[in-house]
């Protein structure tokens, strides 16, 4: 068992930058791949990004491609996105993930879920 809770989300303008934190308890954290993905209202869940337990690859969505960058601090347990330049169409509840095994950006194979945490972009 993994929990997951997220932080660092907020109302910003567009062109700023915010930085989301996901603090991770239970079983060991590096034995899991993580990954963020948001949720906009009245759309489809949608991967943002993945990184292997090490940290060692990431893989990110095209649609963040070059504005964010995903990270994690295996010794504190924590996952982070970075998020420059963002846009409106960044709104969203971004969820951080748990997988055991390698990447993948289907939200049904992650096994832990955090609660979310709204990100609002406005133009």
């Amino acid at each position: 068992q993994v929990q997951l809770v997220e932080s660092g989300g907020g109302l910003v303008q567009a062109g700023d930058s915010l930085r989301l934190s996901c603090a991770a308890s239970g079983r060991s954290f590096s034995d899991y791949g993580m990954g963020w993905f948001r949720q906009a209202p009245g759309k489809e869940r949608e991967f943002v990004a993945y990184i292997t337990w090490s940290g060692g690859a990431t893989y990110l969505a095209d649609s963040v491609k070059g504005r964010f960058t995903i990270s994690r601090d295996n010794a504190k347990n924590t996952l982070y996105l970075q998020m420059n330049s963002l846009k409106p169409e960044d709104t969203a509840v971004y969820y951080c993930a748990a997988r055991r095994g390698s990447y993948s950006d289907i939200w049904a194979r992650y096994d832990y879920w955090g609660q979310g945490t709204q990100v609002t972009v406005s133009s």
